[in-house]
């Protein structure tokens, strides 16, 4: 007997089919003026972080057969990564637009779509006390000028931000952004040598001027 149920996991491969031909070609055209790294992260971006949908997997050594379903939900979680020239507002819409447009078109295709959490992005005037001090700190230390740069990545400055209203703050310490969460990371000794330099050459000129 033939399947005449309505297959929500057919359904979400056209979402991620019109992410694969609308949604990702749009976000790749994007680039920030801001200089952020890696280079690669100057434009917008989005991961698909999970699928659900069906029947749960079997238990490891199980040997029970599968029963036939057919799956009538399936939920995604996604990643969004915007820039600083986009707005929340206009994210949220583009994203929208495009389930909204499969409404239309795929007869029985309904959604539901529930932000889990967004942070907006927080950047300190590069001529803030301590920006000043830690560039030239770094330029002491290092011999040469600091670089003022933005990262891509979700720092807890934004709770020191917006939460304890404490404006001055930066990111800095040793490492290399391409590598971030990757299995090859790491963190060269000499660099970590020197960044605790700078952060106590820094620290010592904040919180003991006449000493720095």
């Amino acid at each position: 007997m033939p399947f005449l149920g309505d297959c929500a996991i057919r359904h979400m491969g056209a979402v991620l089919d019109r992410f694969e031909t609308t949604l990702y070609p749009a976000m790749a055209a994007r680039h920030t003026d801001m200089p952020v790294v890696p280079e690669g992260a100057r434009s917008s971006t989005m991961n698909v972080n999970s699928i659900h949908g069906g029947q749960a997997e079997a238990a490891p050594g199980s040997d029970a057969l599968p029963s036939h379903c057919v799956p009538d939900s399936c939920r995604i979680v996604v990643d969004r990564r915007f820039l600083v020239e986009e707005s929340l507002d206009g994210v949220r819409a583009e994203m929208v637009a495009l389930l909204d447009g499969l409404r239309a078109d795929r007869p029985k295709f309904d959604y539901a779509l529930r932000e889990l959490n967004h942070v907006l992005p927080s950047m300190t005037d590069r001529d803030a006390p301590i920006a000043r001090t830690v560039a030239g700190a770094i330029a002491d230390v290092l011999g040469k000028p600091a670089s003022f740069v933005a990262s891509p990545g979700s720092y807890d400055q934004k709770h020191i931000d917006r939460i304890g209203t404490l404006k001055n703050c930066v990111a800095y310490g040793p490492g290399i952004l391409e590598l971030a969460h990757k299995p090859d990371e790491y963190v060269g000794v000499d660099d970590m040598m020197d960044s605790a330099k700078v952060m106590a050459l820094s620290l010592a000129r904040l919180l003991l001027p006449q000493q720095g």
